[in-house]
C-alpha cells in the first residue's frame, strides 16, 4: 500500500476523524515502520543512524519511513546540533488505540466481537495489551 505522504503533510490532519485515523493506520501498515516504532519506544530518542543500525535498513529507507511516521503524528522530531533526534509520539499512538477502541465499541457494542479462546472482547484485550506495554516499559 502506497502512503500519500504529501497528502498527509498538506492536510495537516492529525485529529481523530475517520480520514485522520485511516492515515495513521496506513502509516502503521508496513513492517519496517512497526520495527522503527518499537526501537523508538525502547529509547527516549534516536537519530537515523541509530535506527539504521537497529533495523538493518539503508539510511534513505529509514528516513523515508520516518517521514511517513512524522506526517502521521506518530513520531516527533527535534533538531539537535548536526543531527536530528526522533522519538515516539506516545499521545499520537495512544489516539490510534483510542480510535480503534471506539470503532470496536460502536460496531460490537453488545459484545459481538468476542474472542472465543478466552471470552474477552477486543476492547478488553486492547486494554490488557496496553497495560502489558506499560509494565514492560517500567521494567
Amino acid at each position: 500500500m502506497k502512503v500519500d505522504v504529501e497528502g498527509i503533510l498538506a492536510s495537516g490532519q492529525r485529529e481523530n476523524t475517520d480520514e485522520g485515523v485511516a492515515r495513521k493506520l496506513a502509516a502503521l501498515s508496513h513492517p519496517a515502520r512497526l520495527a522503527l516504532l518499537r526501537c523508538l519506544g525502547a529509547k527516549d530518542a534516536c537519530c537515523v543512524k541509530d535506527l539504521v543500525g537497529r533495523v538493518g535498513l539503508a539510511q534513505s529507507t529509514v528516513s523515508q519511513h520516518i517521514k511517513i511516521l512524522l506526517a502521521a503524528g506518530l513520531v516527533d522530531y527535534q533538531a539537535e546540533r548536526q543531527s536530528s533526534r526522533y522519538s515516539l509520539n506516545r499521545e499520537g499512538l495512544g489516539s490510534v488505540l483510542g480510535s480503534l477502541d471506539d470503532i470496536v465499541r460502536q460496531v460490537c457494542g453488545d459484545g459481538c466481537c468476542m474472542n472465543s479462546a478466552n471470552g474477552k472482547n477486543n476492547s478488553e484485550m486492547m486494554a490488557q495489551s496496553d497495560a502489558a506495554v506499560k509494565t514492560d516499559r517500567i521494567s
